[in-house]
């Protein structure tokens, strides 16, 4: 089985209070789109990728065309009305991968871990959860979450959506994979998660 992508950065970033753009705040000296970017390149279960932008990130929008890179640009009206805009513009139909441009430690051995998990799963909707504890011990931010089967967990932005069933109003049938490992625990929502994440990934590689 093999899925589209589309890269969400096309939001402001106001919780991490920045001036310039989030998708290309520098981590470990390379843009944090790059890396998800290069992950999901290296994936073998993700057939084609776009980079969803809006007026919110002109530049980034810029450094995709730079890169080769295929984009959609969206109104700007919140995450999941450009999600469902950028759907329709492509034309995606089937399953899709969706991702945030802010997890640098992802790899593409790990997106296609989650599109088998999909796969398997047979629901119309699979979101990647992070246990709220496992962000805190790190010192890292809790600032998106979500309920699971009556349990609360980090949003951690990784999902797969069916194209065709995300303009619908009701609710989609959900599946979730539950994971404490490295490549969704790093969500940079704060400068507090980029210098924490930094040291990770350096003693890591180090």
């Amino acid at each position: 089985m093999t899925v589209p992508a589309l890269i969400m950065a096309g939001g402001k970033g106001t919780r991490m209070g920045l001036s310039s753009e989030k998708p290309l705040l520098p981590f470990l000296d390379k843009p944090l789109i790059d890396w998800v970017a290069a992950a999901i390149i290296d994936a073998r279960s993700i057939s084609d990728f776009y980079v969803v932008t809006s007026a919110n990130t002109p530049k980034t929008e810029d450094h995709c065309f730079s890169k080769g890179w295929k984009v959609v640009h969206t109104d700007a009206h919140g995450y999941h009305d450009d999600l469902k805009q950028a759907v329709l513009k492509v034309n995606l139909t089937g399953p899709v991968l969706t991702m945030p441009s802010d997890v640098p430690a992802i790899t593409g051995k790990f997106l296609d871990k989650v599109i088998r998990e999909f796969e398997i799963l047979r629901k119309d909707f699979m979101a990647v959860f992070v246990p709220i504890k496992s962000r805190r011990d790190l010192g890292l931010s809790v600032s998106s979450i979500d309920e699971y089967k009556n349990v609360w967990y980090a949003v951690s932005g990784v999902n797969i959506i069916n194209g065709n069933k995300i303009q619908e109003e009701r609710k989609i049938e959900t599946g979730a994979l539950i994971t404490e490992e490295i490549e969704v625990l790093l969500n940079i929502n704060t400068l507090k998660d980029l210098e924490i994440a930094e040291k990770l990934m350096q003693n890591q590689t180090g």
